[in-house]
């Protein structure tokens, strides 16, 4: 066997072992791409939740909301009953069992009741009177704010509107102490067809509910007219007893409507004689026009 014979199985044992070597090399490259996939796949999983965690950061979620103190009064009284009895009978002699109330959706927040008395007295004439109490209560409200500062607004707003009645004449403004937290009686004379109507209308607002009192007389068919200043008296008296009376309602003292201690002046009445029948009519057609209105 010649030299050259020898070598060829020796060339051919150091081929087939580069041949293995290759193969082991080229089966390494995929695992080592699987491991390297694994190893990214499981760094983007890691950004993906370390991006989330950073928007949802303590500091971003937890802003602070907003709040406003609660509202004082959670509800209304019967608006047929904030006056007594007795005050009514002072008030609207002949009408004190004519109370209407007011439509309204909810009556916690808004309600209202009137009166009207017609007091014939023959041939000489008749004495009107008119009666009506509103009361607007106000919640707190975290956008709009506390109720208390909203009544404030409005009762600002009704004090506004019944110095400025379209037709009126002599109109006179004046601050009332010892009513709820704020009150202002305005006064003025209005002259319908009827006859001149004395007006009285009290705004007074307690806490976070606005009660406004209208009250006005006239004399009809020739009778006198009302004093100006009795009619004023009686009405600041019922407008303090209607504050009272929202008061109890939630519990807050204060007493019964009736317990006012200021009763209203019986001349404000000026009640003829009870022989005399009231035309029906004729209340009616004063009550229509009582009501006190920016239009003429």
């Amino acid at each position: 066997m010649t030299e050259g014979t020898m070598h060829r199985p020796a060339q051919r044992a150091q081929r087939v072992q580069r041949f293995n070597r290759l193969l082991v090399g080229a089966a390494a490259v995929p695992a080592l791409l699987v491991v390297a996939g694994c190893s990214s796949d499981s760094g983007s999983g890691s950004d993906s939740s370390d991006k989330g965690k950073t928007t949802a950061s303590p500091s971003a979620s937890a802003s602070a909301s907003p709040t406003v103190q609660a509202a004082a009064y959670a509800k209304l009284p019967e608006p047929c009953a904030v006056l007594s009895k007795k005050t009514l009978g002072e008030l609207v002699p002949k009408g004190s069992k004519s109370a209407k109330e007011g439509k309204s959706g909810d009556t916690d927040n808004r309600s209202s009741c009137s009166w009207n008395s017609l007091d014939n007295n023959g041939v000489k004439g008749s004495q009107f009177r008119w009666l009506n109490v509103s009361l607007l209560r106000f919640d707190s409200d975290a956008s709009r704010g506390e109720g208390d500062k909203l009544a404030q607004t409005y009762y600002e707003k009704q004090v506004k509107e019944a110095q400025t009645v379209t037709g009126a004449k002599g109109t006179k403004s004046e601050p009332v102490t010892g009513t709820g937290d704020e009150a202002t009686a305005v006064r003025y004379d209005l002259k319908k067809k009827e006859g001149t109507f004395k007006q009285q209308t009290i705004v007074t607002r307690v806490e976070n509910v606005v009660v406004t009192l209208d009250y006005n007389g006239a004399g009809l068919a020739g009778d006198k007219a009302p004093s100006a200043d009795d009619l004023a008296k009686a009405a600041k008296s019922a407008a303090k007893e209607a504050v009272a009376a929202v008061a109890a309602a939630n519990g807050d003292g204060g007493g019964s409507g009736g317990q006012a201690s200021a009763s209203p002046s019986k001349s404000a009445s000026k009640s003829p004689s009870k022989s005399a029948s009231p035309s029906k009519s004729a209340s009616k057609s004063a009550s229509a026009s009582a009501s006190p209105s920016k239009k003429s």
